[in-house]
């Protein structure tokens, strides 16, 4: 042949058509496909192959045609051999075929997004999705298996967080679709084997992986598992699945082994504690737990004070130790002045059970009580808030004599302003600020201004004394040199007197 090129066979075929040749022009289509073999199959001669049997009706010719194509052409080199499919679909197939049409369409666009980044996890879930959609058991691990086989370059666990979702979804599968047990084991003991632990672990793949046994029935082995995990690297999330797992077992004896580990790992965790302390009331120990509580709130560093506090108080309050509650109460108290506190402790009283219906005066006295503390320590805002819960309080259950002494405690807001100084020392400006006067304020401060007056009086008078004595000592002194002045006078006058009758002599013998 002299010039065997694509675009001839097409013409050639044409013209069989163009006389009327129908079947000498499919045999040109079929002798060209035989001519350049599968090495160098053009899309375009398939396109015009198919096109010639779409317009003689024959669709199930042209869907062989294009599926063949796709078979054997490269993906890179098919792009119009899709379009064309897609097309001829939508026209004479039916719903599975242009499904299978979009199907193999977003597989190549998939295809092609891991071959350019591999790592492009986001990429490989909605490729391994739509394989799973298919069904096919085979295809789905093999990807699967290309999927896990990117394992991140960095050891940064923030690159890992999307690719260790591969394995699970893997496990899953294999566990509740393909219903392949030991392959399941396989895949979870192979994930644990390439997470680096040293460095970071994933504690949400331990507890798949023990709960995975549990469901096998193997709790040996699920314990060896959280076991070696709590040794070569503990964590919180760790404890708490392990000791959950206990309780679901009923092994409490284990429990409580596990919460003395946990609390050795971890002693300043508030949660741990009070959960701890939770599982003994429940199993009916309220020593265990109190005991439990006393230790905890002992501890030197502690993450949620408040919290642990909170829930000792509200276990004395469950066990009717109304005494018990009020003396942590005051316990607190020692330790904390927060306003939250107070109102917690006001309300405490207001609701607990007294023999002498004494609750308001208690709650009452609690107020007054958090009114001079907060004043004392000049916690204006939290004073406010104090004083706003207190007025509600007498409001609901006091007296019209009570109410009226809380208003006349309640602040008045006024406006200030005040410099801005940068963290340099430079002031910035000015600004506009809100603060609270107090009348219990304003009634001590006129004796505050007296003292001020009277300290400040002293510090003058301590500045004067030494001037005055100062300025003694020097007229002393000036006395005490006219003094010797006037003595040196004298002798220099006694001095000068004898010469004058030799003088007298002298001028007498001169005459």
């Amino acid at each position: 042949m002299v010039h065997p090129d694509v675009k001839n066979w097409i013409k050639y075929a044409r013209f069989e058509e163009n006389h009327g040749f129908i079947n000498g022009a499919r045999k040109v289509f079929e002798r060209a496909v035989e001519f350049f073999g599968d090495e160098d199959l053009d899309e375009r001669l398939f396109i015009a192959f198919a096109k010639f049997e779409e317009n003689q009706k024959e669709h199930d010719r042209a869907r062989v045609i294009y599926k063949y194509a796709l078979d054997h052409i490269p993906k890179d080199r098919n792009k119009e051999l899709y379009k064309a499919y897609t097309i001829h679909e939508k026209k004479y197939g039916d719903r599975s075929g242009i499904e299978d049409v979009i199907v193999n369409k977003r597989k190549y666009m998939y295809e092609q997004e891991v071959i350019e980044n591999p790592t492009n996890y986001d990429a490989w879930f909605d490729y391994i999705r739509l394989v799973e959609n298919e069904g096919n058991v085979d295809d789905i691990r093999d990807t699967y298996e290309r999927a896990i086989a990117n394992v991140p370059p960095s050891k940064d666990k923030q690159f890992w967080r999307r690719y260790i979702y591969l394995w699970i979804n893997y496990a899953l599968y294999e566990e509740l679709e393909a219903e392949d047990t030991e392959r399941t084991r396989q895949v979870y003991r192979t994930c644990l084997e390439l997470i680096p632990h040293k460095i970071f672990t994933f504690s949400k793949i331990w507890l798949m992986y023990a709960q995975f046994e549990v469901r096998c029935k193997d709790l040996k082995q699920a314990r060896k598992t959280l076991g070696m995990a709590l040794g070569i690297c503990p964590r919180d999330k760790l404890y708490r699945g392990y000791i959950d797992m206990e309780i679901q077992l009923r092994e409490f004896d284990r429990c409580r082994i596990l919460y003395q580990k946990f609390l050795e790992y971890g002693p300043e965790n508030c949660i741990t504690w009070i959960k701890f302390a939770e599982l003994e009331t429940l199993l009916g120990d309220t020593d265990r737990a109190r005991a439990i509580y006393e230790i905890a709130v002992g501890q030197p560093r502690l993450d949620m004070p408040e919290l642990l506090w909170k829930s000792y108080i509200d276990f004395e309050v469950q066990q009717g130790e109304t005494e018990k509650a009020r003396q942590l109460y005051e316990r607190l108290l020692e330790r904390t002045v927060h306003v939250k506190v107070w109102l917690s402790y006001a309300k405490f009283e207001l609701n607990a059970e007294n023999p002498d219906d004494i609750n308001v005066d208690l709650a009452r006295r609690v107020y007054e009580r958090a009114n001079d503390s907060l004043r004392s320590a000049g916690e204006k805002e939290a004073r406010v808030l104090l004083l706003e819960a207190w007025k509600d309080f007498e409001t609901e259950i006091g007296e019209e004599e009570n109410l009226e002494k809380v208003l006349s405690k309640m602040p008045r807001r006024v406006k200030k302003r005040q410099k801005i100084i940068s963290e340099s020392g430079v002031e910035e400006g000015w600004e506009e600020v809100f603060d609270y006067i107090f009348p219990e304020d304003e009634m001590v401060r006129p004796n505050l201004k007296l003292l001020a007056a009277a300290k400040q009086w002293r510090k003058q008078k301590e500045v004067l004394q030494p001037a005055e004595s100062e300025t003694k000592t020097n007229q002393e002194e000036t006395k005490e040199d006219d003094n010797n002045n006037d003595d040196d006078d004298n002798n220099s006058e006694e001095e000068q007197t004898p010469p004058q009758p030799q003088e007298q002599n002298e001028k007498e013998d001169e005459s």
